[in-house]
């Protein structure tokens, strides 16, 4: 079995580790705090506080409204570089070398949910556009069943507005439920619950074959693992900004088009739902008429949030750091060390405490996080472990997840983490009365 002795070798050894310096994790550290939920938010970068002073400070404390053009020459971080207005499409560059897109096919904007209304609805008008005839309408949108609440809940209500028919299926049973009547395939690439990760390119190409389009979410996967949108030949996707990709809580989402569908959409003068200021094609004419901007520009909506944009590009800024150390697919291989080492320890040490392993056990198959099944104390284990300072999360029914960013999590954590769930569970500790009482986000 391997002991702490050897995860201390692991990370002594990992080529990953300086990168953990990027991270404000000190304090935690000094509190015993084990962060396992990177899945959900990620860790301070140590460069934000500073960046987003610098925003407040001096370009607007003293470039004011000029900012929006230029930034200050202060000699602060972006001092006299590209200003405010700018951002959407720098970061929106930088995530795209890590989604498999190309320069200006990635737009920040907005939350994870408003992207994919804006998104969706895009494939709602391409896939009704390559329609033939009224008979052969594919109005149908398909998804699995335990896909991110949001992403349903959208989908239904734009179903519903356009006479489409949203279809849930098991995973297993994607495949089979791709007909002459399903438009478009709606997944998470990585599923929130399970950690279970499509396999991209594959499905892409079944749904392709099928004659559906293809609209990926990207929340638990960008940053984490490697993803080849035009590669896999994908058509639509959008992702979050606050996972893997460490932009702060709330940090704004993205939103990505293949070239192909954005050509339709200039071709046909196509304006997304939510069409407004920002996304016209010249803003600043300030016409009554609304015309949509060139390209990706037409998803953009409302004033760009600046304090927030600051604070995700340090972030994205942490993984694009990894290049030189072989970059995403020397994540991937710390990712998937630290979670076959995780599931290996919990299902050794906790053998006979009912956790049932819910992830899939093939790395190939699996996102950067291990989720285990408790039939009676998911939630109070969950709350019991993070009284110790272990982090994890609870997702309904009954799910203990656990995150791993690779840029920041050692083996020596996992040890660690493991060794708390042990003492937990052999002492029936979760069974606690204080740890039933639930807080409003779990």
């Amino acid at each position: 079995m391997t002991t702490r002795s050897d995860c201390l070798a692991l990370d002594a050894a990992d080529p990953l580790a300086p990168l953990r310096a990027q991270f404000s994790l000190a304090r935690a550290d000094d509190q015993g705090v084990i962060y396992l939920d990177g899945n959900s938010l990620g860790a301070l970068p140590a460069a934000t506080a500073a960046r987003v002073a610098a925003v407040v400070d001096d370009e607007w404390g003293v470039g004011l409204i000029r900012s929006w053009n230029t930034a200050p020459r202060l000699g602060g971080p972006r001092s006299g570089q590209a200003g405010w207005i700018h951002l959407p499409q720098i970061i929106g560059d930088k995530i795209a070398t890590l989604i498999g897109a190309g320069a200006e096919e990635v737009v920040v904007a907005d939350s994870t949910s408003i992207n994919l209304y804006k998104i969706l609805s895009a494939a709602m008008a391409v896939s009704v556009a390559q329609t033939r005839s009224p008979a052969s309408a594919r109005l149908q949108i398909l998804s699995e069943r335990t896909n991110f609440p949001t992403d349903l809940y959208i989908a239904e209500t734009l179903a519903q507005a356009h006479g489409f028919k949203l279809v849930l299926a098991d995973a297993d049973d994607i495949l089979a439920q791709l007909n002459d009547h399903v438009g478009i395939l709606m997944l998470t690439h990585v599923n929130y619950r399970t950690g279970r990760m499509y396999r991209m390119t594959d499905l892409t190409k079944a749904a392709h074959t099928a004659g559906a389009l293809v609209v990926w979410d990207l929340a638990h996967s960008a940053g984490a693992v490697p993803v080849d949108l035009k590669g896999a030949d994908a058509d639509f996707a959008v992702g979050c900004g606050y996972k893997y990709l460490n932009g702060g809580p709330g940090a704004p989402a993205f939103a990505w088009a293949h070239p192909r569908h954005v050509a339709w959409m200039d071709r046909a003068g196509w304006r997304q739902p939510l069409s407004g200021w920002l996304g016209h094609a010249a803003p600043f004419e300030f016409t009554p008429d609304y015309r949509p901007g060139a390209g990706m520009a037409r998803f953009i909506c409302g004033t760009p949030p600046m304090l927030s944009l600051a604070a995700l590009e340090c972030g994205v800024d942490t993984v694009l750091a990894a290049q030189p150390y072989g970059g995403l697919a020397a994540i991937r291989d710390k990712s998937i060390a630290l979670t076959d080492l995780f599931i290996a320890l919990v299902e050794s040490r906790c053998e006979g405490h009912g956790l049932t392993l819910v992830t899939p056990r093939e790395a190939d198959d699996r996102g950067s996080q291990a989720s285990f099944a408790h039939a009676t104390g998911a939630y109070q284990v969950v709350q019991a472990l993070i009284a110790r300072g272990v982090i994890g999360d609870f997702r309904a029914p009954d799910i203990l997840r656990f995150g791993f960013t690779p840029l920041y999590t050692r083996f020596i954590d996992v040890w660690d983490a493991v060794n708390h769930l042990e003492q937990v569970m052999t002492t029936g500790e979760w069974r606690e009365p204080r740890f039933n009482v639930r807080g409003v986000v779990t």
